[in-house]
């Protein structure tokens, strides 16, 4: 289901058209709560799931709501707006992964909200040179206008020191999240810790914009690190996130 909303944003030229594929899903995980799924192959599994892992609706509901508001495809206003926006859409799954693997913890929770938040500044940063070539850009207008930059800055691939302030301020905001969710980590129960492998792109990331000197639009943040499945093995066996 994820994917399926992921997408939607992408695939349509109107907005009613994604707001009917939204109320699709809101219907669907309305029936599938109620022993009565559509039948859909995702929402069969869905149901399943749930089934099996006594999973949370309200955390579908809020994927869903926070997904259907950022169908309007605007910058967003604030870093805060960012951060609400992955709370509930990034931070959600995680919890409901959390559930899928037995974990009901109040310190696993309190970081997978402060990873969430970090995946989804971070996939935020990361969609720019594509959402640029498209004559849009995300990123938080505040933190922009701090430094003096444009939306046609961005659009414009531009890489003077103010747009590269932008991205540091806003990357610099992702890893505090990180570093928030690690400072507990004694106490997150250990079988948490496979949901949490996400953060291995993330540090990739960042340590990678850091090393071009936070210019969003150089090529090598566009390869593929091909050792990353290897630290994601080596972040495994050493039961750390």
């Amino acid at each position: 289901m994820w994917n399926w909303l992921r997408q939607i944003k992408d695939s349509i030229t109107q907005k009613t058209t994604g707001l009917i594929r939204m109320q699709f899903w809101r219907e669907a995980v309305e029936a599938i709560y109620c022993d009565n799924p559509p039948h859909q192959p995702v929402a069969t599994e869905l149901w399943r799931a749930v089934k099996r892992h006594n999973l949370t609706k309200m955390w579908f509901m809020k994927i869903i709501d926070e997904r259907e508001k950022n169908l309007d495809d605007r910058a967003y206003r604030n870093i805060q707006e960012l951060e609400t926006y992955a709370e509930n859409t990034q931070s959600a799954l995680l919890y409901l992964t959390l559930e899928m693997l037995g974990v009901r913890d109040i310190h696993a929770d309190h970081a997978a909200s402060h990873i969430g938040k970090a995946q989804g500044i971070v996939t935020c940063l990361r969609a720019t040179p594509y959402h640029s070539t498209r004559k849009k850009v995300f990123l938080p207008m505040d933190i922009c206008m701090l430094h003096g930059v444009s939306q046609e800055d961005f659009i414009r691939g531009k890489q003077e020191k103010n747009v590269r302030d932008v991205i540091y301020d806003i990357a610099s905001q992702a890893h505090i999240h990180l570093e928030h969710a690690r400072s507990f980590s004694k106490k997150v129960p250990v079988k948490a810790y496979p949901a949490f492998l996400c953060t291995v792109p993330l540090d990739d990331y960042l340590c990678n914009v850091q090393k071009v000197d936070f210019n969003i639009f150089h090529p090598r943040l566009q390869k593929k690190n091909p050792l990353l499945p290897l630290h994601l093995y080596i972040r495994s066996w050493k039961k750390t996130y």
